[in-house]
């Protein structure tokens, strides 16, 4: 009876493994197969090894396109995590007004790539752009933020900050209405300044989330794409260029799919190293917490 109860679950699962397999699993050795040949659309390739490697190693467009990612998430995720946390717990309460924030606030992260950059575009033109006039009008030279070397990265940053905002206002939201409110009587109780119950009792309490939004967070701009691509085209002279839109030009650009699929995967294991320093840190810290 047993192993026929097991069976018939595995049938309720089976289209969803198949599914599953077909979306992710295949793609993901297809894409180490293909990393290890010199291949393009148009025939089957041949085998090279670890040569697409070694030239992904000497290449100097490479590496400028993954210290431009690196760059563009150390501005992102930071920034990013303080203030989703700042309008989380300004936001936590159940008035109707708070609510009206929540949903302004969260409203930009449902709009599509194209219409961020098209509404940022407009914002940062030097010409008729919002902040060109702004500019104009107090008496300054407007700066060329999307063809200005030093200021493409920080423009893509704020643009990706306003764009992110919402999901992780919402997570945080979310973990802090799980926190007791005796915790926060308690601290009242014992006279504690607003700084020193973050500290002791918000932020601890946050833990969890914070590790969840700073992994998301980092995983999704290491894969930052679309706004350096539909902005600056990874201009000027590459400063924007990132590791996805090099993995984009070299196969659809160069139709080098081999030479890209070995950048996608060096790619993916710097994101899954990343992603398991964290959790193991997080979690060496949580464990030294409780064993306290």
């Amino acid at each position: 009876m047993t192993a026929e109860r097991d069976w018939r679950g595995l049938l309720f699962v089976a289209p969803f493994l198949l599914l599953y397999s077909i979306i992710l699993i295949f793609p993901l050795f297809r894409g180490m197969w293909l990393s290890f040949n010199q291949v393009d659309l148009f025939g089957d390739g041949h085998f090279v090894g670890f040569g697409n490697y070694i030239r992904l190693a000497q290449d100097p467009i490479f590496s400028t396109a993954m210290i431009n990612t690196f760059v563009v998430t150390l501005m992102i995720v930071p920034v990013l995590t303080a203030l989703a946390l700042a309008l989380a717990i300004a936001l936590n309460n159940a008035g109707r007004g708070a609510a009206l924030l929540r949903g302004i606030f969260f409203s930009s992260a449902v709009l599509s790539v194209t219409i961020v950059t098209l509404i940022w575009r407009f914002v940062l033109a030097p010409d008729a752009g919002l902040l060109g006039e702004l500019w104009t009008s107090l008496g300054w030279a407007p700066l060329a933020f999307l063809s200005d070397p030093q200021l493409v990265l920080p423009a893509i940053a704020v643009t990706t900050i306003w764009w992110s905002l919402g999901l992780p206002m919402l997570l945080f939201l979310a973990g802090l209405q799980q926190i007791p409110q005796d915790m926060y009587e308690a601290a009242a109780l014992d006279q504690a300044k607003p700084w020193t119950t973050f500290w002791r009792v918000t932020l601890p309490s946050l833990r969890r989330t914070l590790v969840l939004v700073v992994m998301l967070q980092t995983a999704a701009q290491l894969q930052i794409f679309g706004q350096s691509q539909l902005m600056t085209g990874g201009g000027p002279s590459g400063a924007s260029r990132t590791a996805v839109l090099f993995l984009f030009e070299s196969a659809f650009g160069r139709w080098e799919l081999g030479y890209a699929s070995a950048a996608a995967e060096v790619l993916f294991l710097i994101i899954l190293a990343i992603t398991l320093t964290q959790y193991w840190v997080t979690g060496r810290a949580s464990a030294a917490q409780s064993g306290r």
